[in-house]
């Protein structure tokens, strides 16, 4: 089981960084910005979460995760001479695999360390979204969780998931696979029949 979230860890952790660096090169950043943005788009969130759980950040203690991160944005560099012939979509699905990923084993972090189920669920969210938001607000973007889109939701989905299937005493590996699966199908089905939550709207037109 350790293994198993091990990879699934590191493949959270090249997703992530491949979606910032392709929105770094959507943006025409140097290379330098482009290991920013796919740094903080794969560990942006995991920082969060660990600082408020007041453990040691991930990232600091296994500093690998970084070489992934350098890793993953120079092959994106060298790989991907056009980021803007990559199709958006492609972006939005990298996206939806790190959410689904880090959403659920931040959950799964985050009851290890013996908070209770909602407080980890909420982690786990943080951990799925914070990464995506600071990118998004690095490239001057309205983040998606900000949307209409589905997104935290399907991040809170996965965690629910995660929780209920521990609850139940069902096998470890099952309720993490479950958990991912869950919060990204939902997510899935929100960019491709463009399913979005209902927008708050104040009319500004003062009534005469």
């Amino acid at each position: 089981m350790i293994q198993l979230l091990f990879w699934l860890d590191i493949f959270g952790i090249v997703v992530f960084a491949l979606s910032g660096a392709l929105m770094a090169g959507r943006y025409k950043l140097d290379p330098f910005g482009v290991v920013v943005l796919a740094a903080v788009t794969a560990i942006g969130g995991g920082t969060i979460r660990d600082v408020i759980l007041q453990t040691p950040v991930f990232w600091v203690v296994k500093p690998y995760y970084l070489l992934v991160i350098l890793i993953t944005a120079l092959l994106t560099i060298l790989l991907i001479r056009e980021p803007k012939r990559i199709p958006k979509r492609f972006l939005l699905i990298a996206d939806a695999f790190g959410l689904a990923l880090f959403a659920v084993l931040g959950t799964e972090k985050a009851l290890s360390l013996g908070t209770p189920a909602l407080v980890a669920v909420v982690m786990g969210t943080i951990t799925g979204v914070a990464g995506g938001m600071i990118r998004d607000v690095l490239c001057n973007v309205i983040p998606m969780i900000l949307r209409q889109e589905i997104y935290a939701t399907a991040a809170i989905f996965g965690g629910v998931i995660y929780v209920a299937l521990q609850y139940l005493g069902v096998a470890e590996h099952i309720a993490v696979m479950s958990g991912i699966f869950g919060a990204l199908i939902l997510r899935l089905a929100g960019i491709y029949w463009k399913v979005s939550l209902p927008a708050f709207h104040i009319d500004d037109d003062e009534e005469k």
